[in-house]
């Protein structure tokens, strides 16, 4: 485990998890949203500048966790009863090693982690300490005390899916004759296949009566092998872990940030329709809604703009609408048929149009505004960008994503109340 790319890799996700925590730009609210994931990236990073590797004993309550940690140390460091549930939270103690120079260095910078039985009786906050202390941990004891049962093996997959170094240790083996033992070590190697090497199956007896488990063949067989992974791999599984756990928290905070702003931005697009809407509904003179509901849009494009970092000029926004209005007119060329008959029907009357009619043309400026604001949103969503579809494509998926007749029959019902 000494200098190289382990070294290079374990520095950098430390790096990453510091840029995390540091980064200002992520929005207060968000932060407090996702305050346990946090407070996780603090501990993974402590862990990396304590140059600490993390090994963490996880079962169902009452397979011998605590005692088969007790029996890696060498000593009753975790508390053990023949009672259910005597762990209740996360224990931990520095490991040392067993002379080799290797385990010198590391002495005191591995340690290991007690965690509460998966399926305690009404213990699911404990469940779900012991899940969060599993994957923030480097490598994982899987601990059974016979065949696994669906819970574990949904556990084990997680694990797995996690990219955990994940040994399997069938603990209580002298509760078994050695043909027993055979077959269902054999068992454990098929049920585990695709998940784990057959030989990070293994079995133990961590707490054997009248016998001094420290000095037993298979307790050297275990600590061996975990010494061999921290040897070999100890850093890049930190590396990998704290990289999973970084690349997951950037996940969520961009999902966060993403719901934040599409709320904020659904917000304004629908002030704006609504504004859009009176204001072609009420204005009397002929054509002249339209010309103003241009500098609605624009004034919406520029908003929406804001929300997702992006600061447009009129000219800016003029080119985007521009761009969206021609989509918008190859596809909806019905709508603004309608929309300049209603103008200048208003006109005919001399602005004494009826509160249905006026209702019926503000609702499809309404629809309109509506599907801008999509459209717009998209752009600024994908970095002022249509992506691989265009703009005539994003138009498509946006019109086709909301019912037109349920869009119109809301905007007029709402346009109707307020010109009353």
């Amino acid at each position: 485990m000494g200098g190289g790319p382990s070294d290079a890799h374990l520095a950098e996700a430390g790096a990453q998890l510091r840029q995390i925590l540091e980064d200002t730009s992520i929005p207060a609210s968000v932060r407090a949203e996702l305050t346990a994931e946090f407070e996780e990236i603090q501990t993974i990073a402590d862990k990396i500048a304590h140059d600490e590797i993390h090994i963490a004993a996880f079962g169902r309550v009452g397979v011998g966790k605590s005692s088969l940690l007790n029996a890696l140390m060498g000593r009753a460091v975790f508390s053990t009863s023949p009672l259910h549930g005597e762990t209740l939270e996360e224990g931990r103690s520095r490991w040392l090693g067993p002379g080799t120079a290797e385990a010198e260095r590391r002495d005191g910078h591995v340690v290991l982690v007690d965690t509460p039985g998966i399926d305690e009786l009404d213990g699911k906050e404990r469940e779900a300490m012991a899940h969060r202390i599993a994957r923030r941990a480097d490598i994982v004891l899987m601990v059974c005390a016979g065949d696994l049962v669906e819970k574990e093996i949904k556990a084990l997959r997680t694990l797995a899916a996690e990219k955990h170094a994940v040994i399997l240790v069938l603990n209580k083996a002298d509760h078994y004759t050695e043909q027993e033992l055979a077959l269902l070590l054999e068992r454990l190697r098929e049920r585990t296949a695709g998940l784990l090497r057959p030989e990070r199956v293994v079995a133990v007896s961590a707490d054997p009566r009248g016998r001094d488990v420290h000095s037993t063949p298979e307790m050297h067989s275990l600590r061996a092998l975990l010494w061999q992974l921290l040897e070999r791999h100890g850093k890049s599984l930190a590396a990998l872990n704290a990289t999973l756990f970084a690349s997951d928290l950037d996940r969520k905070v961009a999902s966060r940030i993403v719901e934040a702003r599409r709320s904020v931005a659904n917000r304004i697009i629908r002030n704006y329709c609504i504004s859009k809407g009176l204001l072609v509904a009420v204005n009397p003179v002929p054509l002249a809604d339209l010309i103003a509901a241009a500098g609605s849009d624009v004034a919406m494009l520029i908003h929406l703009g804001e929300i997702y970092g992006f600061r447009l000029n009129r000219r800016e926004s003029t080119k985007l609408l521009l761009t969206i209005s021609t989509q918008m007119a190859a596809l909806m060329g019905a709508y603004w048929g309608t929309n300049l008959l209603s103008s200048l029907l208003k006109g005919a009357s001399a602005g004494l149009s009826t509160t249905l009619t006026a209702a019926a043309q503000g609702a499809l400026a309404w629809y309109a505004t509506l599907v801008t604001g999509r459209m717009a949103e998209t752009w600024f969503a994908q970095g002022k960008s249509w992506g691989g579809k265009g703009p005539r494509e994003t138009a498509k998926a946006v019109l086709a994503s909301m019912n037109r007749d349920e869009v119109l029959a809301e905007a007029r019902d709402e346009l109707v109340a307020r010109l009353r």
